[in-house]
């Protein structure tokens, strides 16, 4: 079985959570048997931010991380048509050039045999409407949307012929404990500081916890400003920048605990999705303390997977409670890793999706090539 993913980059990660959960999804298909390209645009503003910011090396690395991908770069006169002759499963994601995204959906009308999706793993379906509104989906057999409020918000409407829940998972071949690194420092937090999301929400529950309790700690993350520098330097954490997503979990075992800060429009807007980096913490046995979000499909077990503050004093008292028991996080972090292993893996998903595309084609094509 042939799949085609186009995606803003599957080889940088740099500011492009998207490319975590792809590599996963593709290295489950190809170890099922399937055939897998990605597909990404030879100016993308993620490699393109790398590559200025690291040199052209960095992104050689991706291939020393997953030498069972394989990418493709497409320009100007690229030929999608022949591209996609073959498929049986073509992915488009929202941040795909919104003409591509109608021609790939002509190709599939005017006679393509191939299943077609489009997927949203972003708060733009709120926070820019009309662009995503403007998107031409008419052809495409089925949205995929990462979670049940964005689902919602395609059918109210009336997009796309059917939309399904499709959450983003922990490819757990990479995300996993690694008990024999010693945890020697307090907090860590991987992430990006964003366009003002979440800054009020970062000072408070992460900045401000480790400033008051005078822990040791790490930051890593792209797009901080000097302030945000400043600050962090201020409340004692070494802001280290960039991290290739492969290089995580040995960052994560280096530490005791993690928190999650999840954006604005999520919270407000998109209650209910949780991002891919609470998956892949939970993934590598790490403690995590979250700041508020809505768990509205009961994807975990808030208290027993990972503790829920409501403001920047529960975010402390938790942080004391870890420091002082270490016991209590070992089981924290045990039940979180079991919820992933359980309900959350790459491999469940692609078991979804072989779901999906037989409910949209109806012919059995999602077990072709599959062992």
């Amino acid at each position: 079985m042939r799949f085609v993913f186009y995606t803003h980059s599957l080889v940088s990660d740099w500011n492009h959570g998207n490319a975590h959960f792809l590599r996963g999804l593709m290295r489950v298909l190809t170890s099922k048997g399937c055939s897998c390209l990605a597909l990404e645009p030879e100016d993308s503003w993620s490699r393109t931010n790398l590559e200025k910011a690291h040199g052209r090396g960095y992104a050689a690395r991706f291939g020393q991380a997953f030498p069972t991908l394989s990418s493709q770069q497409y320009g100007a006169g690229f030929d999608h048509r022949a591209a996609l002759d073959g498929a049986d499963v073509v992915m488009v994601h929202e941040w795909t050039d919104p003409e591509l995204i109608a021609e790939i959906g002509r190709i599939r009308k005017e006679g393509g045999t191939f299943t077609l999706l489009f997927h949203d793993t972003h708060h733009r379906a709120v926070s820019a409407e009309r662009q995503i509104a403007d998107l031409m989906l008419e052809n495409y057999d089925g949205i995929l949307a990462f979670g049940e409020t964005l689902r919602q918000r395609y059918l109210d409407a009336g997009r796309g012929r059917q939309v399904f829940t499709f959450h983003e998972a922990a490819d757990v071949d990479l995300f996993h404990p690694l008990p024999l690194i010693e945890r020697q420092r307090d907090l860590v937090w991987i992430g990006n500081w964003g366009d003002g999301e979440r800054t009020a929400e970062l000072e408070e529950f992460l900045i401000a916890p480790a400033r008051e309790l005078g822990l040791t700690g790490t930051v890593h993350g792209v797009r901080y400003p000097d302030r945000a520098i400043d600050l962090l330097a201020q409340a004692g954490l070494d802001y280290q920048g960039w991290l290739p997503n492969a290089e995580v979990p040995r960052v994560f075992a280096n530490h005791r605990f993690t928190v999650h800060v999840p954006r604005r429009p999520y919270v407000q807007a998109l209650p209910g999705i949780p991002t891919i980096r609470v998956f892949e913490a939970l993934a590598c046995g790490i403690p995590l303390i979250s700041a508020p979000w809505r768990d509205e499909e009961n994807l975990f077990r808030p208290g027993e997977d990972f503790l829920f503050a409501r403001n920047g004093e529960e975010v402390r008292a938790h942080m004391r409670d870890l420091l002082a028991d270490p016991e209590r996080g070992r089981a924290l972090a045990q039940c979180g890793l079991e919820t992933i292993r359980n309900r959350h893996t790459c491999a469940h998903r692609v078991d979804q999706l072989f779901d999906i595309v037989r409910q949209l084609d109806g012919n059995g094509a999602a077990t072709r090539g599959a062992a």
